[in-house]
């Protein structure tokens, strides 16, 4: 049975769900190390999370783009991770869901999140048919995502590594064993209507 087009697919227990993010070692390793992010990250810039290793992996180059090197797994609350998406708009305007660009452009404007749906990736990082969510978070969805949400901080960069070194040798089933298990995320009804989904 294919994948519905958009759907979340996260890494998630009862209470919370990972989300991954790439930076340079000055902010990925003391983040790590102190479960939350240094003085250095700049809180006044959208952050974009994303619940897909792969995606993630596709975004950083199996994080060897430059300010890209370490990869962290945020593990945030999923009451913060709800709240996020129940205030976001989508990053563009959608004919049929938004009555005009108007209302759209108010409504961005407005939302503290932002929402995008983009091609998933396979292990060779090609474009999938069905859609990976990408939640970017400014004001004080930044805010509530840095001091409230975040339950720990992991560096899988070295995971990134060993599953790119199982793919460049064409070990797919190797590599696909140490991906992170990303299940559909329970978004009921009516938690992403608004996003198109």
């Amino acid at each position: 049975m294919p994948e519905p087009k958009y759907q979340i697919r996260a890494l998630h227990t009862p209470s919370t769900v990972t989300v991954y993010q790439a930076y340079a070692p000055e902010i990925g390793l003391p983040a790590a190390r102190d479960g939350r992010f240094p003085a250095a990250w700049k809180r006044d810039r959208m952050t974009w999370i994303k619940p897909s290793f792969l995606w993630m992996m596709y975004r950083c180059g199996w994080a060897k783009k430059e300010g890209q090197e370490t990869v962290l797994a945020v593990e945030i609350t999923r009451e913060g991770f709800e709240w996020a998406l129940e205030n976001s708009c989508l990053s563009h305007y959608k004919h049929g869901l938004h009555p005009d660009q108007a209302t759209w452009k108010r409504e961005l404007r407005r939302s503290p999140a932002r929402v995008q749906w983009d091609p998933e990736r396979g292990l060779h990082l090609e474009p999938l048919p069905h859609r990976s969510l990408q939640l970017g978070l400014t004001g004080e969805a930044t805010e509530r995502y840095a001091d409230e949400w975040i339950v720990s901080v992991e560096d899988v960069t070295a995971l990134a590594h060993t599953i790119h070194a199982h793919v460049r040798a064409g070990e797919l089933e190797e590599a696909r064993k140490l991906l992170p298990a990303e299940l559909p995320y329970p978004s009921g009804d009516t938690l992403l209507t608004h996003l198109g989904a």
